[in-house]
């Protein structure tokens, strides 16, 4: 189970690390996916989603996770923008590293 005061500073800018629990064969590891933040879904409630994004061998790749899963271990915040002005950062695909880091303020 995720901590109450880390929930509470995963919003839209953050960059987070995500734990998430992979089963390979008869083995589990954890596989970790660092990236920004563009939405968090549905509050607090049993349903909710946070999307996160990240360049991975120069392609932008997408994950959605929900945050009360048993896979996902863990999230850390690694750094977390002062102000952001909107609940939904969708307009980031289109920008390149720079331009994000100017408009959201967090690096990523």
């Amino acid at each position: 189970m995720i901590n109450e005061d880390i929930l509470k500073k995963i919003k839209a800018g953050a960059v987070v690390k995500v734990f998430e629990k992979v089963k390979e064969g008869d083995k589990e590891r954890l596989a970790q996916f660092q990236g920004m933040v563009l939405a968090r879904k549905h509050g607090s409630e049993i349903g909710a989603t946070i999307t996160v994004r990240a360049t991975v061998a120069g392609v932008g790749v997408e994950k959605v996770f929900p945050i009360h899963s048993p896979k996902i271990d863990k999230i850390t915040i690694v750094s977390s923008p002062k102000k952001v002005s909107r609940s939904k950062l969708y307009y980031v695909r289109d920008l390149s590293r720079k331009q994000t880091r100017q408009k959201v303020g967090s690096a990523q």
